[in-house]
């Protein structure tokens, strides 16, 4: 007579239910599966931020043309694979970059909302200069579009305008959906903040200290200039 956890391994192979385990002990295995994948899911955000960071200072040190995916795995030390694994291509890889980029730019211009609208708006400038200071490259790809011209790279670079505008838009007037007007003119203080900001990079002068009173000052302008066409919506009076 065969042992009866064999005939149970044939009748599972055979597609008939297996019935060697108690539902309590199902139970306990299939929540262990659920907390392993947490843990992978975990791991592999975390392996995916990592070559996300090396892949913002290779890029801020080599052009994007220049790096093939032979050379960026040569020298982020991981197999290639890994890189297709998580991002598919070269392309996938440098829009994972920008994307990421940008989302770090927002939170750090965007992260004093609980402050009094004046300090708000220093912060504001303040950490949006910090973030273009501190990465070039990627600040660079944000603002000019990256690579040649890319649809998705735009559509990235115009997500990371529209959430830079409708947080200025809430500092000012407390609430994001302003009239077409005030938006306009908030996007050409923007654009000149952009401008501003690349030419400040190149030339490191004067310091960011000044360069940030400069455009807080140019957007006060613009809040005064929007209260002049639009009389209900008023400049914010300084705290």
């Amino acid at each position: 007579m065969r042992p009866v956890l064999s005939r149970n391994i044939d009748a599972g192979r055979r597609g008939a239910p297996y019935c060697g385990h108690s539902a309590g002990s199902w139970r306990l295995g299939r929540n262990l599966n659920k907390s392993q994948q947490r843990d992978g899911t975990g791991r592999s955000k975390a392996r995916r931020a990592e070559l996300i960071a090396i892949g913002r200072k290779l890029f801020a040190d080599t052009s994007y043309d220049a790096l093939s995916m032979d050379e960026i795995a040569e020298r982020a030390g991981v197999a290639k694979g890994l890189f297709y694994y998580y991002f598919k291509s070269k392309r996938g890889y440098y829009l994972a970059i920008v994307e990421d980029s940008g989302d770090g730019l927002v939170a750090r211009a965007t992260g004093a909302r609980d402050l009094p609208r004046t300090v708000r708006a220093h912060r504001t400038v303040d950490g949006y200069l910090r973030y273009a200071e501190q990465n070039r490259a990627a600040y660079r790809a944000i603002v000019t579009g990256g690579v040649g011209f890319d649809t998705e790279v735009f559509a990235l670079r115009n997500s990371v305008r529209e959430q830079l505008i409708a947080a200025i838009a809430d500092g000012a007037y407390g609430r994001q959906d302003i009239p077409s007007l005030a938006r306009l003119a908030l996007v050409g203080w923007l654009s000149g903040a952009e401008a501003v900001t690349l030419d400040w990079l190149d030339r490191t002068d004067p310091d960011r200290d000044t360069v940030r009173e400069l455009l807080v000052r140019q957007l006060r302008r613009t809040l005064d200039t929007i209260e002049e066409f639009l009389p209900d919506w008023p400049a914010p009076e300084p705290d």
